[in-house]
């Protein structure tokens, strides 16, 4: 049981639990998750952490067929401007490693962004908190456990 499946549980959500063999050599985290789950990458969403113009560190949940917008994220977050969290930072902050990193169950509450094209699916999967493990969940649950914010967050250019 990771921390964000107990989160998930304690919140009273429905998931789902998948599973796959973590062998990402070569390939980015969300491409493994999609090829060996046989999912829509569409439905696939990745959790990246960023840092806001005045220090603060926000989560946002991305597809991972997208690249997440900075300036949108910026907008968003009504700040001056935004950039990605050192990968260390992300760890620290969240308690789990890169490439399982789940929005859910982090160590530190974060104030979370999630792009808008969730908001559309009926179903979407995120990081259940280790390499290998995937939860599928109802959209709503970045809503009613998070207090998430629905937000274009890749629009545009990064720069």
């Amino acid at each position: 049981m990771t921390p964000a499946i107990i989160a998930l549980s304690e919140a009273g959500q429905a998931f789902r639990i998948l599973e796959y063999e973590d062998g990402s050599l070569g390939r980015g985290y969300g491409e493994e998750v999609v090829e060996e789950l046989g999912l829509n990458p569409s439905r696939v969403f990745k959790t990246l952490l960023a840092e806001l113009h005045e220090g603060e560190i926000v989560v946002c949940v991305v597809p991972v067929i997208s690249l997440l917008n900075l300036k949108s994220l910026a907008k968003a977050a009504g700040t001056k401007r935004a950039s990605m969290a050192e990968v260390s930072v992300a760890e620290r902050r969240t308690g789990y490693v890169a490439g399982g990193i789940s929005p859910f169950g982090q160590v530190r509450q974060h104030r979370t962004f999630v792009d808008l094209s969730a908001s559309t699916l009926d179903e979407v999967y995120v990081s259940g908190g280790k390499r290998g493990l995937e939860v599928a969940i109802s959209p709503s649950s970045f809503e009613d456990v998070l207090g998430a914010t629905y937000a274009s967050l890749t629009g545009g250019q990064n720069e």
